[in-house]
C-alpha cells in the first residue's frame, strides 16, 4: 500500500497570520520584543519547544515554556476573532479528495500542530476518515526527526519506497530524508523552493493543480521537472 503524508501549516492551510499574531502576543505578554514576521514563519514546522529555542535563545527554559503557554492561549483567541480565516491553499481540497478516493494508497498527516489543531482542521474541511494515520507534535520529537514518518509507515504497512512526504519546509524534507522516503516540496509555503531542493526534495510543485501529477510521478519512479 502506498502512503502520501502531508504536513499541515504552509502545505495544506494558510495559517501564517494566526501564527505570527499569536507569537507576537505571546512575546508581548512577557515584556519581550516580538520576533520579526520572517523569523516566526521561518520556524513553522518545528515543535514549539524547538521553535522557541530559535526565537528566544537567550531566555531560560522556564520563560520559553511560559511563552509557549501564552502562544497557545493567544492562538485560540486569534482563531475566535470574526475576521479570522485559515483557508486551504488553491487546489488542495481537490487533491485530497482525489487521493482519498483511490484504493491503491492511503493518506497521512505529519505535523508540528497539536492533535487538537489537526482535529479542528479535519472537522472544518469534512476530512474525518480521509487520513488513516495522523502523527503530531504531541507524541513525537520535533521535525526533522523521522519518528512521525516511521510511525506512519508502521501503522499503514507502507515501505519507504512506497511513501512520499509532502511539505513546505526544509524540516519536512530533512525528515523525509532521515526516514528514507521520497519528498515533494510545495512552493506556496514558508520556505523557498531552492531551500527545499537543497534539503532533499525530489521536486518542488509551484501550484496545487500540479500536485497530483507530481505525486504520481514520484510513486511510480518517473522523472520530470516540477509542474
Amino acid at each position: 500500500m502506498k502512503l502520501v503524508i502531508f504536513d499541515c501549516d504552509g502545505t495544506l492551510i494558510d495559517s501564517q497570520h494566526a501564527i505570527y499574531g499569536s507569537m507576537s502576543l505571546a512575546f508581548g505578554a512577557h515584556g519581550l520584543p516580538a520576533p520579526s514576521r520572517a523569523e516566526v514563519l521561518g520556524i513553522v514546522g518545528l515543535s514549539l519547544p524547538q521553535a522557541l529555542a530559535v526565537l528566544a535563545p537567550r531566555e531560560s527554559e522556564a520563560v520559553r515554556h511560559r511563552i509557549i503557554d501564552a502562544y497557545k492561549n493567544g492562538f485560540v483567541g486569534v482563531r475566535a476573532q470574526p475576521d479570522h480565516q485559515e483557508t486551504l491553499y488553491d487546489g488542495l481540497s481537490a487533491a485530497v479528495a482525489a487521493l482519498s478516493a483511490r484504493t491503491d494508497l492511503v493518506l497521512g498527516i505529519a505535523t508540528g500542530k497539536s492533535k487538537r489543531g489537526v482535529a479542528r482542521l479535519l472537522a472544518q474541511e469534512g476530512w474525518e476518515g480521509h487520513f488513516v494515520t495522523i502523527q503530531t507534535a504531541d507524541d513525537h520529537p520535533s521535525k526533522p526527526h523521522p519518528s512521525m514518518i516511521l510511525q506512519a509507515m508502521a501503522e499503514t504497512g507502507a515501505a519507504p519506497h512506497e511513501t512520499i512526504m509532502v511539505g513546505d519546509t526544509t524540516y519536512d524534507m530533512e525528515m523525509a530524508l532521515n526516514a528514507g522516503v521520497g519528498a515533494i516540496g510545495v512552493g506556496w509555503g514558508y520556505h523557498a523552493g531552492e531551500r527545499l531542493i537543497d534539503a532533499g526534495a525530489r521536486i518542488v510543485v509551484s501550484e496545487g493543480a500540479g500536485l497530483l501529477a507530481a505525486i504520481e510521478r514520484q510513486l511510480t519512479g518517473e522523472k520530470g521537472a516540477a509542474p
